[in-house]
Order: C-alpha cells, then sequence, then structure tokens
C-alpha cells in the first residue's frame, strides 16, 4: 500500500516542513517588496519560538503561546523598522543585529526561567493537535484516497492550513489591494509614490508590522507544533532559507511559496535518506545528508541570483525630496 512507500511519507513531510519556510517567506515578501532588506527573519523566528513555547507552557495553552509570539515578533519588527526606516541605518547591519542577539538572548532566558541547559520544557498537552476531518476514519481503508483524505489534506494542525490559506490572500493583498499597490510603489519608486501623496515611511511601518506577525507564526510553529520545545538556534537557518525561496520565487507569492516547498521536500528527503543503504553508494554519511538544503541553498542562488529582479529600491533608505 501507498502508505508503506518511503514516497507517502516524504509527501506527508514536506506538507509538515514547508510552513516554517512559508510564513517567513510570506513575512520577508511584505518587507522587501516596501524596500526594506528583512535580513532579521532568522531573529524573529528565535524569538518567536522562545516566547510562543515558553507562554505555552506556562499557560498550557498554545493560543496564548502563539498570541505572546505574535507581540514579540511585531515588537522586534517596529525595532528594525525604526533603524531602518526612522534611522536611516544599515538595513543589513539591523538585521543580523537582531539575528545575533535573538541567538543569545534567547537561550540565556531559556536558562534562566527554566535551568534546562537552554531549553524549554516539553509541551506535553500543550501543543496544536491534528486536525482530523470528518469522514477520515471512513474512508481510511480506501488505497490511495485514504491516504490522500487523512494524511495529505487531512491531519495537520491549525497552522499548517493557516500557511497554505495565507497563500491567495497574501497574492490579492499583494497584487490587489490598494495597500499592495501601495506598497509595491514604494519598493520599486518611492519618490514617485511619495510624489503621488503616499507615505513612504507609514507603508514600510505597515509591511514591517505585517512581516513581524507573519514571521510569529513560522517560530510558534517550530515550537508548539513540530518540536514541543524550544531549543538552541533551533531555526537552524529557516529564515536564510526563506530569503532564498523569495529569490527563487522573484518576490512573487505562488512562486516564493513554491521555493518553501522544494526546500521542504529536500529536508523530507533528508531525513528519508538516514541510516538508508543505497545502491552502488552504500549509506550516505548523516553529516552530508544534513548538507542537503544548504547545497541546494547555493545551488539555487548561484543559478537564480542574475536573473530574479529584486525591486528597484530594496535596501535604500528613503530620503525625502524638498
Amino acid at each position: 500500500m501507498l502508505e508503506d512507500l518511503h514516497i507517502a511519507s516524504i509527501v506527508v513531510s514536506t506538507i509538515r516542513n514547508a510552513p516554517v519556510l512559508m510564513f517567513a517567506a510570506l513575512a520577508g515578501l511584505f518587507a522587501e517588496r516596501s524596500g526594506v532588506v528583512d535580513i532579521g527573519l532568522e531573529g524573529k523566528i528565535l524569538a518567536s519560538a522562545f516566547v510562543s513555547a515558553g507562554v505555552a507552557y506556562a499557560t498550557q495553552n498554545p493560543w496564548w503561546g502563539v498570541a505572546a509570539a505574535v507581540a514579540v515578533s511585531a515588537a522586534i519588527a517596529m525595532v528594525q523598522a525604526f533603524v531602518s526606516i526612522t534611522q536611516k541605518g544599515n538595513q543589513l547591519v539591523a538585521g543580523i543585529a537582531i539575528n545575533i542577539a535573538m541567538s543569545g538572548l534567547t537561550f540565556v532566558l531559556a536558562q534562566f526561567f527554566f535551568q534546562q541547559g537552554g531549553r524549554t520544557p516539553d509541551l506535553g498537552d500543550a501543543r496544536f493537535s491534528e486536525i482530523v476531518l470528518p469522514g477520515t476514519a471512513a474512508l481510511e481503508n480506501i488505497p490511495f484516497v485514504g491516504w490522500l483524505y487523512g494524511h495529505v489534506i487531512g491531519g495537520h494542525s491549525v497552522l499548517v492550513y493557516l500557511a497554505f490559506i495565507l497563500l491567495p490572500l497574501v497574492h490579492w493583498v499583494v497584487f490587489h489591494s490598494r495597500f499592495g499597490l501601495r506598497l509595491r510603489a514604494c519598493g520599486e519608486n518611492p519618490h514617485a509614490a511619495d510624489a503621488a501623496g503616499v507615505s513612504v515611511a507609514k507603508t514600510r511601518y505597515l509591511a514591517m508590522f505585517t512581516a513581524g506577525v507573519l514571521c510569529s507564526f513560522s517560530g510558534s510553529y517550530l515550537a508548539i507544533v513540530q518540536s514541543g520545545f524550544f531549543l538552541r538556534d533551533m531555526s537552524a537557518g529557516a529564515g536564510y532559507l526563506a530569503l532564498t525561496a523569495l529569490v527563487f520565487g522573484n518576490w512573487r507569492p505562488l512562486h516564493t511559496v513554491l521555493g518553501c516547498l522544494m526546500f521542504a521536500l529536500f529536508q523530507a528527503v533528508q531525513i528519508q535518506l538516514e541510516g538508508v543503504d543505497l545502491p552502488v553508494v552504500g549509506r550516505i554519511p548523516g553529516a552530508l545528508i544534513q548538507m542537503i538544503p544548504y547545497v541546494v541553498t547555493v545551488v539555487v542562488l548561484a543559478g537564480l541570483m542574475a536573473k530574479s529582479v529584486a525591486p528597484k529600491a530594496l535596501g535604500t533608505p528613503f530620503v525625502k525630496s524638498r
């Protein structure tokens, strides 16, 4: 049966791995479409993961964990926006500073509050449960259909469904709403947008706030759904992979999500390959297998960077004409 094949596990794992990257990539999409480079995705993911795990454990309620993560990630995004937009600081330096600060601060706070080597306790029941769709039991024994309905379409947490629901919503906002028009104008030609009466600073602040909220879901999913606890640097480069997916997707929602699914697929394949004897080559060392997503990242960047067209004002502070 299909359930016994590795391909079935890879498909399900891909769907469950993708939301971490999808939330972060869509967050970066808003920030960078407005003209602000968001290198700080990694730091916001880590902060959200720690806060969501800590609050969910303390309250035994995952929803409170998500709410706390939203507040913290949005606050960090506003600090980043203040440095990058109001103070016109170097956006790359600001993002890297956030990443470094959150990598150390989350570990120190986790150790201070929980004394478990820089991690939080297991959440247990304070995690989001998998949603079982109506009729799953009736279709369970039907080949392929039961697996498709019960494990591919169903059997996921609420945050997985939120990640995929956000795709058409983000596409509509960016390309068919007034805010999206202003967002793209600020990222392409902020002086023209300013001349048309659009507040570039306000639009970029709103974009960064939206990015902070979306990025919080990435950290929450990582801690509350996937792992069930917070561990130091558990994001493992997810923020940078999300930025690579943005380049792959040419700063478009659908193509960006396809890039996230591609990386999630390679992560799923990586898990399946561990401890497996392959024809000719035999068993591949675990360290080499773990390199797969990052090697793919380098290949994607090398092959697509020259062909991708970033927003023209990306990374350029806006100075209002007198």
